[in-house]
């Protein structure tokens, strides 16, 4: 029996649970728990009406470990999904610790009190999961997840060394909105106000935040401007990948989008810092996030597609020489719409996240300690994206980008 715990029920969840109950060989049990239940239920019968699968739902502080510890023995699950908030990656973690329960998440945690991500928490509970006997997968989403794996495919089959990357993630679609983010705004917003960050010669190189703009013309989308930000694959791909000279991610965004994040930055609304506001501390950026439109109440309006992918340029496995290769998928808002009831950014995390499941639960992917997505065979992965919703492409270009 492959039971599982899954822990939030925001749109990634959403897209998570149906592909997990489209797939009842693998998953035999699916279990929901979120601080709201309402949504899990919501979440659950959407579930029911397209597959006919049963979700069991509960509700649950996900930084509450002794509550989380009684759930998790309650419900005796094989793995425990964590599709909650990077802030609660710790507690979820501590949790699975107690219970001696294998753990898998799809973004690094982050504190709350600063807008830093990295995986230095995360990997220090290596040798407590080892001596445990239980595994923890880290960042099976997209990007970070696919792009980790697509980075390791290229090296496995196409390029003996990667000199340069590049990591482009393209957001094509229109939700109609003045203003909103195609994943939780509070976490989406810290991201891109942050400082950039890139690999450069063995350390990181910092700059202004949205300071380094380009356009480039992605397939079936068109021309966009991209902005190169800081990611936190870009962490454990400059450790798994240790011949790496550059890397760096790059992020879309319209000029529509970027005017409003001006302008609420100027005013103080994108701040992390609290403030007093009638008798009661107030995080400025939380209530913005309150006010915002809820990313998994896009999907019925958003049109367009999606385009993530990766550009590697390094030595030629065949011995011919500096080759470079660009592996990427495209995904339609609409057609995720259709299937999930989400639209296409959460459906390219909450795939990859149900596959990084499966790679557990059938102990395809296994080991004991806190691991990456860089450290594990990228085959079967690659194989599961193309049959379950995200298929790839792969082609060589004429040479290294210059952009």
């Amino acid at each position: 029996m492959s039971k599982v715990l899954v822990i939030g029920a925001g749109g990634v969840s959403s897209v998570c649970v149906h592909k997990m109950a489209m797939n009842p060989d693998i998953f035999s049990q699916i279990h929901l728990a979120s601080r709201t239940k309402a949504k899990c239920d919501a979440i659950a019968d959407s579930v029911k009406e397209r597959t006919g699968q049963q979700v069991a739902t509960y509700e649950i502080d996900a930084e509450e470990v002794p509550a989380m510890v009684n759930l998790i023995r309650k419900v005796e699950p094989s793995l425990v999904v964590n599709l909650a908030l990077p802030y609660q990656d710790l507690p979820i973690m501590d949790a699975c610790l107690e219970a001696g329960v294998d753990y898998l998440d799809t973004a690094n945690y982050e504190p709350k009190d600063e807008a830093k991500f990295e995986y230095k928490w995360q990997w220090a509970y290596h040798d407590r999961f080892k001596e445990a006997g239980i595994m923890a997968l880290l960042g099976s989403g997209f990007d970070p997840g696919v792009t980790s794996v697509f980075t390791m495919w290229l090296k496995k089959h196409k390029l003996k060394t990667i000199r340069q990357l590049d990591i482009l993630d393209c957001n094509g679609g229109d939700h109609g909105q003045h203003f909103a983010t195609n994943f939780n705004p509070e976490i989406n917003i810290r991201e891109i106000t942050a400082p950039a960050r890139h690999w450069e010669k063995g350390k990181f190189v910092e700059t202004p935040a949205l300071a380094e703009r380009v356009e480039f013309n992605f397939e079936a989308v068109g021309p966009k401007n991209m902005y190169m930000m800081y990611h936190e694959e870009l962490e454990s791909l400059a450790k798994f990948v240790p011949e790496l000279e550059r890397a760096r991610f790059w992020m879309t965004f319209g000029d529509q989008y970027i005017t409003h994040l001006t302008v609420l930055q100027n005013v103080g609304m994108t701040s992390i810092e609290p403030i007093r506001y009638q008798g009661k501390d107030i995080i400025p950026l939380q209530f913005l996030a309150a006010v915002l439109p809820k990313p998994e109440t896009l999907g019925e309006t958003t049109k367009g597609k999606t385009n993530i992918g990766v550009i590697a340029t390094g030595e030629a496995l065949d011995g011919s020489g500096e080759k470079t290769f660009y592996i990427n998928n495209i995904c339609d808002h609409e057609d995720a719409y259709e299937e999930t009831g989400n639209q296409a950014v959460s459906y390219t995390t909450g795939v990859p996240a149900m596959i990084g499941s499966a790679m557990v639960l059938q102990g395809t992917w296994k080991g004991e300690g806190v691991f990456n997505m860089e450290q594990f065979d990228p085959d079967p992965f690659m194989d599961m994206l193309n049959d379950h919703g995200l298929p790839w492409n792969v082609k060589e270009l004429d040479g290294p980008v210059d952009f």
